[in-house]
């Protein structure tokens, strides 16, 4: 027997064209509720939590309810996991344990599993409510449909729907869509075309959970309500910045095949942050329960953003996403996705009340905190001279902090040198008493606050609204299309664009800071910024040689073996500048292990290198013979010299064995070996010298704690290796910075670390040698390659 509970449902009809609206109660009746998808992860962890506390919260009035969980496997299977799910559903704390148990007894004795695969099955389902309509005798009030399912399914399930479990006898039906809305405006259109098909628009119901969380639908009454105060301020001189931000600390993994075709801007801007921003800087309805008027306030508005392109972006992605794709998507380690899980965007309303106002809307995954908010930032033209504490110079701000974050409960703070906020609403309460805790700036006590009387989860406030006929709180067609319209050129335009990468957490340090300068964003700190407009793909032979930025510096990026071709035809390109103009190249060589590869293609593919006109040099040595296997040149040789048609008197190896010694000061081997560079290199400037990074940051012999400053203005000079063997001769930084050119070589997933932490320390030869690579007048170019680049 159903348990009867009241239910007022208010629809909300449009009078006249002019977007007001009126309440129109219906008839009481039963309310089928059909949760396609009800053994998934969202059912639950949150839908039938949501439906239980509406059922507890109307079941002493005179509507009756049925719930059905509907999944693809057979009912013998399904059912079992239904009521595992069922008996987790909890009551509010006002609720005995006693009376707890009963109510649940009841909810679980009102659900049913229904496997929902064939159309067959959808008939089979509307033939059940039309009998239990028919033998209990009782009134039809509607039918909600709630479509927990991927986004493609949702046309064919519409379809069955229309066609098999319409009500009747005026009786509403109601379908709930999860978000993707699409993948872009087009898929958006194609989608809403197809469920226009079989829905109207006022039965769909695009859920955004945000949108029910107490604090959002609490912005257009609090802006209502304190209307006499934030009237001369609401706008472009008063206002210094809008931010909008959702921070979380988890990863994607368990999502990634999800995650990884949608990234952060689909999946929290393009939504949650956008419908956030609407609301903040739509005109004011006059009639805040009009649907239609909220809906044309906030098409006004995005009609009046400024085009969002890729000078308005910057994206991220956190280190270990890279190895968590290949898991979870069975890729080879070749594969590289650039799905970003951080951005930040800049936005602009062209519209006098907000004109040049900078709204940023920021979110990412494994950030230093779980928090969300929206900060509205006034300008402060007060000076305080003496007083700097004073709450006159202190920021200016009113936060809508969703929750969790320091303060871990919503709340609305307005700063105590704004105004006092009113409220008119019974659910809304002043918070006197704080914690000892600071909100963006601010101590707790310099706020004042107001927090919901009883908090309540987001998907238990929609539920309750979809019942109610409140449209209101979800997203129509036109505004969805509108959003969409606003992001997918911002999405094209970063399909190719190599996001900062970020170690997570706490550990990201500065990294993500973002700068705003006039109507762009970057970042604050210059790191690895690779911008392609022609790349092609995610695989090894997809990608070309892409250009980008690294240290202040430019940079070339690419999979080795396209780095090494690239290098290796600049170095010739260098060369036959060099010969046209001065009749002679001089190029300076390092060891290591990293050129190798290119030392191969100089030897066998450049048969046009002008070598007869070259001199080569050593960029540094082991103080070890010549013939053994860890000199320098020993490897020089058999890689390179010993294949190409260069003059014998054109090789310049370091001098580090004289008088049967090794490296011993007294013998002046360094000192010899600057006269040669002075007396053969005009101005001692190389026209190219190859560098290599050590996992220590070292640069040719030029090791961290060597005092650099101790080698003056010496061109060559003696210094000591942390590992075997120990003693090395080098070019010093004075030789190094005046070459032409100096190209940098970093190869290897091995370097990753090295490259991330490059990215952000400050130049310090001392502690990070190769920062002190900074030619005087020539120019510096870092090649890295996607190992090193992405780990």
């Amino acid at each position: 027997m159903f348990v009867t509970v009241l239910l007022l449902l208010v629809t909300l009809c449009a009078q006249g064209g002019n977007g007001e609206e009126r309440d129109e109660a219906q008839r009481p009746g039963h309310v089928s509720v059909v949760i396609v998808g009800g053994t998934g992860d969202l059912a639950k962890k949150y839908l039938w939590q949501g439906f239980f506390e509406l059922y507890v919260n109307q079941v002493k009035g005179a509507h009756t309810f049925s719930f059905y969980g509907g999944g693809l496997t057979p009912t013998d299977k399904g059912t079992p996991v239904l009521f595992e799910i069922l008996k987790a559903v909890s009551c509010s704390k006002d609720v005995s344990k006693e009376r707890c148990a009963v109510l649940k007894d009841q909810f679980l004795r009102l659900s049913q599993y229904r496997q929902l695969k064939t159309l067959e099955d959808y008939q089979n389902l509307a033939k059940n409510i039309e009998q239990e309509l028919q033998q209990e005798g009782m009134t039809e009030a509607g039918r909600l449909f709630y479509l927990s399912v991927p986004a493609f399914a949702y046309a064919d399930i519409a379809d069955n729907i229309n066609s098999s479990c319409r009500p009747t006898s005026g009786a509403w039906l109601r379908v709930v869509l999860e978000k993707p809305f699409g993948h872009d405006f087009r898929s958006a259109q194609v989608l809403a075309s197809q469920l226009g098909n079989s829905l109207k628009d006022e039965e769909m119901y695009r859920i955004d959970h945000y949108l029910g969380k107490q604090v959002v639908s609490k912005i257009l009454p609090f802006r209502e309500e304190n209307k006499k105060f934030l009237d001369p301020i609401w706008n472009k001189h008063h206002i210094e910045r809008v931010e909008i931000l959702l921070k979380e600390t988890l990863d994607v993994k368990g999502r990634i095949p999800f995650y990884d075709q949608y990234g952060v801007v689909r999946d929290v801007l393009q939504n949650h942050l956008t419908e956030v921003m609407t609301l903040l800087t739509m005109r004011l309805p006059l009639n805040l329960s009009s649907s239609e008027e909220i809906l044309q306030n906030k098409l006004q508005i995005f009609s009046s953003l400024l085009p969002v392109g890729k000078n308005q972006a910057v994206v991220g992605q956190y280190q270990t996403y890279q190895t968590e794709v290949q898991q979870e998507l069975n890729k080879t380690k070749d594969h590289v996705s650039l799905t970003p899980t951080f951005a930040a965007v800049l936005a602009y309303i062209d519209d006098a009340q907000y004109e040049d106002v900078p709204i940023l809307l920021i979110s990412g995954k494994m950030l230093d905190e779980r928090v969300g908010y929206a900060r509205i930032l006034f300008k402060n033209d007060i000076f305080c001279l003496q007083n700097h504490n004073s709450v006159h110079c202190k920021p200016k701000q009113i936060v809508f902090h969703f929750g969790h974050g320091r303060l871990q409960y919503p709340a609305i703070l307005v700063s105590k040198n704004l105004f006092k906020p009113v409220s008119k609403d019974s659910e809304w309460k002043e918070v006197t008493e704080h914690g000892d805790v600071d909100i963006l700036g601010l101590p707790i006590s310099d706020y004042y606050v107001q927090t919901p009387t009883k908090q309540r989860e987001a998907y238990s406030e929609l539920i309750s609204h979809i019942l109610a006929g409140r449209k209101n709180s979800f997203i129509s067609t036109e505004n969805l299309l509108a959003s969409w319209g606003l992001w997918t050129p911002l999405l094209s335009s970063l399909a190719s664009s190599f996001p900062r990468i970020y170690p997570g957490g706490a550990d990201n340090g500065n990294l993500l800071d973002i700068h705003v300068k006039g109507r762009e964003i970057s970042y604050n700190s210059e790191v690895v910024i690779i911008n392609n407009d022609q790349m092609g793909g995610t695989s090894a032979n997809g990608f070309q040689v892409m250009q980008g930025k690294f240290r202040s510096a430019e940079m070339m990026s690419a999979w080795s073996e396209e780095l090494v071709n690239r290098l290796a035809a600049d170095i010739q390109e260098a060369a036959e500048a060099a010969v046209h103009k001065d009749g002679v190249f001089h190029l300076a060589l390092s060891g290591g292990s990293s050129p190798l590869a290119l030392y191969y293609r100089l030897a066998l593919h450049h048969f046009s290198f002008p070598w007869r006109k070259t001199h080569v040099w050593m960029v540094d040595e082991r103080c070890v013979p010549m013939t053994e296997l860890e000199s320098n040149f020993h490897s020089l040789h058999d890689h390179l010299l010993q294949h190409v048609r260069i003059p014998y008197y054109n090789i310049h190896p370091m001098p580090v064995q004289l008088n049967q010694r090794l490296c011993v000061e007294e013998d002046g081997g360094a000192l010899m070996y600057e006269k040669d560079v002075s007396k053969l290199v005009n101005g001692s400037s190389f026209h190219f010298v190859l560098l290599g990074v050590g996992y220590d940051s070292h640069t040719a012999s030029l090791f961290p704690g060597n005092k650099v400053d101790e080698h003056g203005e010496s061109l060559v000079a003696l210094t000591e290796s942390p590992i075997k063997p120990h003693q090395r001769m080098t070019l010093t930084f004075s030789a190094i910075n005046r070459a032409h050119k100096v190209a940098l070589l970093v190869m290897g997933k091995g370097k990753h670390e090295l490259i991330t932490q490059l990215s952000r320390v400050k130049d310090n030869p001392d502690k990070w040698p190769v920062t002190g690579v900074k030619p005087t007048n020539g120019k510096l170019v870092w090649y890295i390659d996607y190992d090193a680049l992405i780990g």
